[in-house]
């Protein structure tokens, strides 16, 4: 079964349309009068955890120290900085400017395993790096369990543990 569909010239348009609406409102944010004047971005984060620290590495090449803000509240971890434009005195003649400048604010809400008084910053190379230490009851536990006698076999003195194999 072949369907047939009714050509509508005015279609095109309208995607066409649809797709620079989004291009101009991707490029200057919502329409608010601040998108126009500053952009912002957001630098690229990464997350990961082991068995002591939730630790976080946050790429924000080219911001000095002093214009990093971390703060702890209300259970929200939020890092506000701004990479600055740089002008010299010279002109220069811009043909590309790829970088982002401007701003930025990334908020992560820390798990209830974290302790919120013990959190530490560093900053080398470019890199942000914030280790939240985990709360002593959430770190993982090894349990050992002692196995007494239970008649003429006994393993009494052995130690097992959490993974059930005797040591």
């Amino acid at each position: 079964m072949t369907v047939l569909t009714r050509w509508d010239p005015f279609r095109e348009f309208s995607t066409l349309q649809d797709r620079m609406n989004r291009l101009f409102r991707d490029s200057y944010g919502d329409g608010r009068e601040e998108a126009l004047t500053t952009s912002t971005f957001a630098p690229p984060v990464d997350v990961y955890e082991d068995e002591h620290n939730v630790v976080l590495k946050i790429e924000v090449p080219g911001i000095d120290e002093k214009d990093i803000d971390v703060r702890v509240e209300n259970n929200t971890l939020t890092v506000h900085g701004e990479r600055k434009f740089e002008k010299e005195e010279k002109e220069e003649n811009f043909r590309r400017v790829e970088r982002q400048y401007g701003s930025f604010t990334r908020s992560f809400t820390l798990p209830t395993t974290v302790d919120a008084e013990n959190i530490q910053a560093n900053y080398d190379k470019g890199i942000l790096k914030i280790e939240l230490a985990k709360k002593a009851e959430a770190k993982p536990k090894q349990i050992k369990v002692n196995i007494g006698s239970t008649g003429s076999r006994s393993l009494e003195g052995k130690e097992v543990k959490s993974t059930g194999r005797a040591a």
